[in-house]
């Protein structure tokens, strides 16, 4: 723990320097596409202090923006290096064209890689009476710590919630007068290989790392308003290879999750289910495909086109009706998998569930009376915010997570690396137990 505790606070310091020089990029590898974002920084970034949340848009400009077809990503996790690699350099050098400057850092996303979510909480006795930085770091590192198991790499962890002596949902308790402080911290990790593999492949593209977060994360911190940070509300972030799953309240992310499944399980099923190649696939489920069948679409037929040579077989015809049902059971498998997760969570718990759906996978018509049917009652389809500079090709859902990412870059949430915890207290492996979840808290 004491490792990566040490490479995160490297990465912040690499990020506050990068954003001195005024620019920094942000690159999301994802299994069907890349995406890189020069970001310029307007004069000095303001310090933000105080312990809390994101501040909303600020203070940069898009200046430069490209994207590729991924190649060697599944699952969200880097399969094939070499050729990860030459995608992230063509989608990087592209970005830089256009932006005019040169990169040298870059802040990525990370998606797959089997995340897992902890609940956790510490409490320790005031030192002078008003609560300083010290009695933070102090705090965090009295959290017992689960035992994650080997393999296991800690990709965020944030206090999501402070209370001082009987006065709970204290955002920055520094300053304050009191004699217990108690906090509670969401944990998250991830597989080790997966995220190693991504920063050698970053390294080898001879780009700095600057800082990492799971693009669950970011996509529903660019997705959610800010009500439903507020008040409680999941983010379904439906990917090419893997659909991310986020639940936030009190404007902190308190649980993540992934379903190895996402758009492009739907394309395979439409390529073996027409004995197509996956390009065709890709082709008619984006123009033609849906998940709602009407008396229409029995007659409404689609060329499936082909250029095997074989007329029969490339003037062959489908009725919509007949790719829908090629589609609906796989999208409702991915459902239903989002389903458990969030029972598992204990979302029905949150005052308020508001279901939002975001990502490339997310834009099949009628999707959102689909997932109303099986996630429940309130479900909106949900595009980024708006950030300066974003070319209008870059606004769609499908970029969910490369906008959070430039948000999460200019205001990340504070970590546990932020504050100094004393170094004799990097949590020994005697962890006794994960802790119970949040309801018992909020």
């Amino acid at each position: 723990m004491g490792q990566l505790y040490q490479t995160q606070r490297a990465m912040r310091h690499m990020r506050k320097a990068a954003m001195q020089r005024g620019v920094i990029a942000i690159l999301d590898v994802g299994t069907s596409k890349i995406a890189c974002l020069v970001l310029r920084f307007d004069g000095d970034a303001p310090a933000l202090e105080g312990v809390g949340s994101m501040a909303g848009q600020s203070n940069f400009r898009i200046i430069g923006a490209a994207t590729t077809r991924s190649r060697g990503v599944s699952f969200g996790e880097v399969a094939a290096m070499a050729e990860t690699e030459r995608a992230i350099r063509t989608a990087v050098q592209a970005a830089q064209k256009m932006a005019g400057v040169r990169v040298d850092h870059v802040i990525a996303t990370l998606s797959g890689a089997r995340p897992r979510s902890y609940g956790l909480d510490g409490e320790v006795e005031v030192e002078a009476g008003q609560v300083t930085g010290g009695d933070i770091g102090r705090v965090l590192a009295a959290c017992e710590m689960p035992d994650y198991g080997d393999g296991r790499e800690v990709l965020h962890a944030q206090p999501v919630n402070f209370a001082l002596d009987h006065r709970s949902g204290l955002a920055d308790p520094r300053g304050q007068i009191g004699q217990r402080l108690t906090t509670d911290m969401h944990l998250l990790t991830v597989d080790a290989t997966a995220i190693e593999n991504l920063l050698y492949c970053i390294k080898r593209c001879d780009l700095e790392v600057a800082g990492l977060a799971s693009s669950a994360y970011v996509s529903g911190v660019s997705s959610l308003v800010e009500d439903e940070q507020e008040l409680g509300a999941a983010c379904i972030d439906m990917g090419g290879g893997s659909t991310g799953i986020s639940v936030f309240i009190r404007k902190h992310m308190i649980y993540a999750d992934s379903v190895r499944m996402g758009g492009d399980h739907v394309t395979s099923d439409i390529s073996m289910g027409l004995q197509v190649p996956m390009a065709t696939a890709e082709r008619i489920k984006t123009f033609y495909g849906g998940v709602v069948a009407t008396g229409m679409d029995d007659r409404e037929m689609i060329e499936i086109g082909g250029d095997t040579g074989d007329w029969e077989h490339d003037r062959r015809t489908v009725s919509r009706a007949e790719l829908i049902g090629i589609m609906r059971p796989r999208v409702e498998e991915i459902l239903e998998e989002v389903r458990q997760r969030l029972d598992a969570a204990g979302f029905e718990h949150l005052p308020s569930q508001q279901i939002v759906l975001t990502g490339g996978g997310s834009q099949i018509p009628g999707l959102d009376g689909l997932a109303t049917r099986i996630l429940g009652q309130q479900v909106r389809l949900g595009r980024p915010l708006r950030v300066q500079g974003l070319p209008q090709a870059a606004t769609g859902p499908a970029f969910a997570g490369s906008v959070g990412l430039c948000l999460f870059a200019a205001h990340p949430q504070d970590e546990w690396w932020d504050f100094d915890v004393p170094a004799e207290k990097y949590p020994a492996r005697s962890f006794k137990r994960a802790f119970k979840w949040f309801k018992d808290n909020w």
